[in-house]
């Protein structure tokens, strides 16, 4: 069975020949302007009241934001009201300005004038929407009532303006652009601005919104690039973008709508807004990072603007949403943790200040987070995530067998119990796997001595309930150690790898040494931990003797279980 396809239309085309904006690579930020406390507000289930506004207004200022949509001060007493706390008040400061939203019906017009009276600055945004549909269905007027509307409406706001104590910057925007016919859209955006004739010292906002996003980025691309080709008094205006989400493109249409002309965007933080919402201006703002572009905005504490937002809006930001999502950092993936973990010892080995890494298209502490949480283990995890924790959390550097050897130890209990493990977690179970292992062998003490002919070794060991004293000689004291405990016990152990390393610096650091072992056929590894490298080294060596004669001991118990018949 099909979906009816066919009640719906098809969007139409740009014809544009020697389209520009492809090849335009954005090396700028735009005009910012914020629409949380207006578009993002009208969306919320629960509209934010004063002390959330304003909690709000002053955090888009911590950011860098110069424009910032307070309200629609006609339709509400408390959009109003905010917006006279604001001016009265004298919380704007000098360098932003404020902008209100008003539809082209003359009382609205009048209150708006009266909610920015005493402001130093303010953008007042006139629309109306200009759509074959709205005109149609929800106005009945035709193309020259529509544009009558507009025009009374700039004449109005023209005369207030000049009549008012604040600077006005006038905005317009032919709302439902996204289904107007483009011919019509800039006949009414000409008229309006032939009623406030602009000037390129003194210029007017005409706006262009994907009120309802309706078309893919590239036909809103073409869009612009045909408005801006066409209109009379380009060099008079700011020509301003407001996409919204419906179909997901939002980003995307923005990014492309600049490459056509654009010079600002509206939008809020995170993308709240109707239905599906508003641009992401975060997104936004920090893909421009990713490119050596300075966005203009402060995002350097991410997660605390995202928790602000959280409160004043009542909403969660999901956490794979970009660059701000609580997991949006994190790997989980075997072959994404062991490319993260080279890309991280080689970005800190490197002298570059340019940022490399897999997986990590920007550098999480650029944004205010730490390294703790890049990489989680849980069953789809791997060696190097294994491995990367360890080392960043607890400084041990494990040679690649031993990552191998604790990776599939990890993956048993993970593949058993499901969820993930702490890194705390996992440096419990590396301890009693590979550090605390005291039987049937456990070192007490010993002496090392060496000179020219080579290294002698007097060890006291406890085996099960007895204490025995041993002594071996070697090229080193591993081997002293070796030659004796197989000599003492009677079995054949040798050394199939070592790797040692210093766990921090200075006179108190600790030693970490790494030894894998052959005992009779089976290979274990062991791990020593000591501010003497000879003492990690040979508790290295017994924790692995010790393994390895555990698992011999499970083997032999298994052969002897098993009955042929």
């Amino acid at each position: 069975m099909s979906m009816p396809h066919h009640r719906y239309r098809p969007y139409e085309t740009v014809d544009l020949p020697g389209r520009t904006w492809p090849n335009v690579v954005l090396d700028a930020p735009p005009i910012w302007c914020s629409t949380d406390l207006r578009d993002g507000n009208q969306a919320l289930v629960s509209p934010m009241d004063s002390a959330r506004k304003q909690r709000f207004f002053e955090l888009l200022l911590r950011l860098g934001f110069k424009e910032i949509e307070v309200g629609f001060p006609a339709a509400s007493k408390a959009d109003f009201d905010f917006v006279r706390t604001l001016v009265e008040n004298g919380l704007i400061p000098d360098d932003v300005t404020i902008a209100v939203l008003t539809q082209a019906r003359p009382e609205l017009i009048e209150r708006t004038f009266e909610a920015v009276a005493g402001a130093r600055r303010a953008i007042v945004h006139l629309y109306n929407s200009t759509s074959e549909t709205q005109r149609r269905v929800v106005f009945g007027l035709d193309t020259t009532g529509i544009t009558a509307l507009a025009v009374r409406g700039t004449e109005m706001c023209k005369e207030l303006a000049d009549e008012s104590d604040a600077e006005i910057m006038f905005e317009y925007s032919p709302e439902s652009f996204h289904h107007t016919e483009l011919e019509y859209a800039l006949e009414i955006c000409e008229a309006v601005a032939g009623e406030w004739r602009p000037t390129p010292a003194e210029k007017m906002i005409v706006n262009l919104p994907t009120t309802v996003e309706h078309f893919p980025p590239n036909v809103y691309a073409d869009r612009i690039e045909w408005f801006a080709r066409n209109f009379s008094r380009r060099d008079s205006i700011v020509l301003s973008i407001h996409p919204h989400n419906d179909r997901g493109t939002a980003v995307a249409t923005a990014e492309l709508g600049l490459m056509a002309g654009g010079d600002r965007v509206e939008g809020t933080l995170f993308g709240n807004g109707e239905r599906t919402g508003n641009v992401d201006i975060v997104t936004l703002a920090l893909n421009l990072l990713t490119q050596g572009v300075d966005p203009g905005l402060d995002f350097s504490q991410l997660d605390e603007t995202r928790r602000i937002v959280e409160e004043c809006n009542e909403l969660p930001v999901h956490p794979r949403h970009p660059w701000v999502g609580e997991l949006v950092y994190t790997a989980f993936s075997g072959s994404h943790q062991d490319a993260i973990k080279k890309g991280m010892h080689a970005q800190q080995r490197s002298t570059s200040e340019v940022w490399d890494v897999p997986y990590l298209p920007i550098d999480p502490k650029d944004v205010g987070r730490n390294y703790e949480a890049i990489i989680r283990v849980n069953s789809q995890s791997g060696k190097g995530g294994v491995a990367y924790l360890l080392a960043s959390e607890y400084g041990l550097d494990l040679p690649r067998g031993l990552q191998v050897d604790f990776a599939q130890k990890v993956q048993a209990i993970t593949d058993a119990e499901g969820g993930e493990l702490s890194a705390a977690e996992l440096y419990e179970l590396f301890g009693t796997t590979y550090l605390g292992v005291s039987t049937p062998y456990e070192l007490v003490s010993y002496r090392h001595e060496a000179d020219e002919s080579g290294d002698r070794l007097s060890a006291v060991m406890r085996i099960g309930d007895e204490r025995v004293e041993f002594r071996g000689e070697g090229n080193g004291p591993i081997a002293a150690l070796v030659h004796g405990l197989g000599r003492r016990q009677d079995i054949s152990v040798s050394v199939l790898d070592y790797h040692e390393h210093a766990m921090s610096t200075g006179e108190d650091a600790v030693a970490a040494a790494y030894v894998e072992v052959d005992v009779e056929g089976l290979a274990a590894w062991g791990v020593g931990l000591h501010s003497s490298i000879v003492t990690a080294s040979l508790r290295a060596v017994v924790n692995a003797v010790n393994r390895a004669t555990a698992a011999r001991e499970e083997q032999a118990a298994a052969l002897n279980a098993f009955d042929p018949v």
